[in-house]
């Protein structure tokens, strides 16, 4: 019998035996394969449309009351773009970060601790409610919106109910008189002066989500269990992915951020509203898909969600120097949804079929 012939190698375009982690793409074919590219062309027509239609806006001042507006909804869009890409979604983000605020404020003035005190209590409830989110999806397997929707309503209620039972109003009581205000206002409220220009420490705490979340989702094998639970859960979990801890640690990075923005809210107005906030949770899942994620999970990046959260500043505050009517400001975001979900599912396609 004779021997076999010796195997050659196979190049790409060999069939499916071939690894595609060789293949060499252009720069082109990597361009389009980002999930962000959509939005990126967003954000420059946005800020060409509103250079010429606003003659304030390329001053110093209104691009750093932008880029505030656009830290405020980044903050929050970062983790909750990393949840979509996780295949999940919260609905009570925007109720959470005013539950955050309010616990920090009330437990400082009712126990006359110290605010810091407050603050950690507020950190550890805040992680508790994105614990109770996340432990609730994996043990019953119910849609993510139906339960966060739940927590949406019961949060909504006990915002106000238990700030009315405390306080008496709708309203939390000041406490910028009390030890720790100011050290924690430096923290989460303060404006770092660079020369002639003012930026909102928010700007910073957004920057560094962005930065850290990019690092995990394309740096640590925690990134890699993201994808895959958004992608396929069933074809993750075979393989050896922990999709129920991954999933557990999606919603409380949710909770850190509501934290965070909660704290900010707190420190930058002293009192807090009860009612506030709800109506928030659409403007950080509508960022998120303007920066490229989908709806289904899977796909997306934290760098997508800034660029979202900036286009959504920029128009916010564009129409206020432009001096349109703010009320058409809803039907803008609207159209940016839409025009920037089709962007980029075209995007998407070509890189697909270019692959």
């Amino acid at each position: 019998m004779s021997a076999p012939a010796p195997a050659t190698p196979s190049g790409p375009a060999d069939g499916p035996a071939a690894d595609e982690r060789l293949i060499t793409r252009s720069p082109l074919k990597k361009l389009l394969g980002r999930p962000e590219l959509g939005a990126v062309v967003g954000a420059v027509a946005v800020f060409l449309f509103f250079t010429f239609a606003a003659d304030s806006f390329l001053q110093l001042s209104s691009l750093t009351t932008v880029l505030y507006a656009a830290s405020t909804i980044g903050i929050m869009a970062v983790p909750v773009a990393l949840l979509m890409i996780g295949g999940e979604f919260d609905l009570s983000t925007g109720v959470a970060v005013t539950s955050s605020a309010l616990i920090s404020s009330m437990f400082s003035y009712q126990m006359t601790a110290n605010v810091w005190v407050g603050v950690g209590v507020s950190l550890l409830l805040t992680l508790a409610v994105g614990l109770f989110n996340g432990v609730l999806l994996t043990r019953t397997r119910l849609p993510s919106f139906i339960i966060t929707l739940g927590t949406f309503l019961m949060l909504t209620g006990l915002n106000l109910g238990l700030t009315k039972l405390i306080s008496g109003t709708v309203s939390t009581k000041s406490i910028s008189d009390m030890e720790g205000f100011d050290s924690a206002k430096a923290v989460f409220a303060s404006t770092l002066t660079l020369g002639s220009v003012h930026i909102k420490i928010t700007v910073l705490w957004w920057l560094a989500l962005v930065a850290l979340a990019t690092w995990i989702l394309l740096r640590t094998r925690y990134g890699n269990w993201i994808f895959a639970a958004g992608g396929d859960a069933d074809a993750a979990r075979a393989v050896g992915v922990p999709v129920r801890a991954t999933k557990i640690g999606l919603y409380l990075g949710v909770a850190l951020g509501a934290w965070i923005s909660g704290q900010h809210l707190l420190f930058s107005f002293d009192v807090v509203q009860s009612g506030e906030g709800v109506g928030n949770e659409l403007i950080y899942i509508i960022a998120a898909v303007i920066g490229g994620c989908l709806i289904t999970g899977g796909y997306g990046s934290a760098i997508g969600s800034a660029v979202g959260a900036l286009i959504f500043g920029m128009t916010s505050k564009g129409i206020v120097y432009a001096e349109w009517n703010p009320d058409w400001f809803k039907f803008f975001l609207g159209a940016m949804l839409l025009l920037a979900t089709l962007l980029n599912h075209w995007v998407r396609k070509r890189a697909e079929e270019t692959a």
